[in-house]
């Protein structure tokens, strides 16, 4: 699948992205830019929204060069701002031009490295291109059907007898973590939560759309193939060849399709909001009532696509952690 689309000559012509927020907020948000030295981009910027692409783009690189100028905590929210707003106006002039992928694209990066300030516009920028784009492209629904197509992950019997032989020496002498099915809410803070314990909850997730439809290479490609997400490229994040790419993320299922990357170097995506970003996949899985027995909000909602071979280091998380294995298996160690 092609990480562009583009509609046909003449499709396009009343074709337009609305967004209130950025109309509303603009004037301030350049003032602001300008207060910062950002002369030049309000200067682009004005431009932009005349329709002018090369001003667009002009601006968009002079915030990515503000993103980068130093660590990430230190950028000042208003260059996050201006670079969301670039990001519209690049995607606007895709849109009326009916490159929908490309205006995917720019959008996908105003949600991944902009501010909050104009996060509505995008998102919702994001769900009308996107509409458009199935237009031009077999719908949605024929996706989301009875998939007779090829499989993501082969299905693949576990035999625990082979498992058993890979594991290192002596690392199942501690206490077995227990398994439990339809584990109420209440035994759950009881056995479990309270004390700090872990535990394997089955039978959980048959109804999540994800455990049948995340298999299924055209469903994945039909409602998230044209967009960009972050990706890391290497055995884990302490080896010196370990590294971050933007991909499509049709171009990344192709790579774990494919087995390009090589064992050493798998291509994965990790800890990444997806689901804030592609709300199609959102829809596809359901938060665990588990994750508020505590009486807490829910700090963070990540996704995890990989190949075999995936690893990640030990380490300590600040906060309690609900693992959602959607298919295949994953090995954990706790320590």
């Amino acid at each position: 699948m092609s990480g562009a689309t583009t509609a046909s000559s003449g499709d396009h012509n009343n074709l337009r992205l609305p967004t209130p927020t950025l109309d509303a907020e603009s004037q301030t948000l350049l003032q602001s830019i300008s207060a910062e030295g950002g002369y030049a981009y309000a200067r682009m910027a004005v431009l932009a929204v005349a329709g002018d692409q090369s001003a667009a783009e002009a601006a968009r690189d002079m915030a990515w060069e503000q993103l980068h100028s130093g660590p990430w905590h230190s950028v000042l929210p208003v260059w996050r701002d201006a670079y969301s707003m670039a990001c519209l106006h690049v995607a606007k002039i895709h849109f009326a031009a009916g490159e929908f992928g490309e205006a995917l694209g720019a959008l996908d990066m105003g949600l991944i490295m902009g501010g909050m300030l104009l996060r509505k516009d995008l998102h919702d920028s994001v769900l009308l291109v996107s509409s458009e784009a199935r237009k031009m492209t077999k719908s949605l629904e024929e996706a989301s059907g009875d998939f007779k197509g090829e499989r993501l992950v082969p299905e693949v019997p576990v035999d625990v007898n082979e498992v058993l032989k890979i594991l290192p020496c002596r690392s199942l002498t501690c206490k077995r973590v227990e398994k439990r099915s339809g584990l109420s809410l209440e035994g759950f803070l009881r056995d479990y939560y309270l004390p700090g314990t872990p535990v394997v909850i089955t039978n959980s997730m048959a109804h999540w759309p994800a455990r049948t439809k995340w298999n299924h290479l055209d469903y994945l490609n039909a409602v998230a193939g044209n967009r960009t997400v972050p990706v890391e490229v290497g055995k884990n994040y302490l080896c010196s060849d370990w590294k971050q790419e933007l991909v499509t993320f049709s171009k990344f299922l192709e790579r774990m399709r494919t087995n390009k990357s090589s064992p050493m170097e798998p291509t994965y995506l990790a800890q990444h909001p997806l689901f804030d970003q592609i709300n199609e996949l959102r829809d596809d899985i359901c938060i665990p009532d588990y994750c508020f027995v505590g009486g807490g909000e829910l700090q963070s909602l990540n996704a995890w696509f990989g190949p075999a071979g995936t690893v990640t280091p030990l380490h300590h998380d600040p906060h309690h952690n609900i693992l959602a294995q959607v298919t295949t298996v994953k090995d954990l160690f706790l320590t």
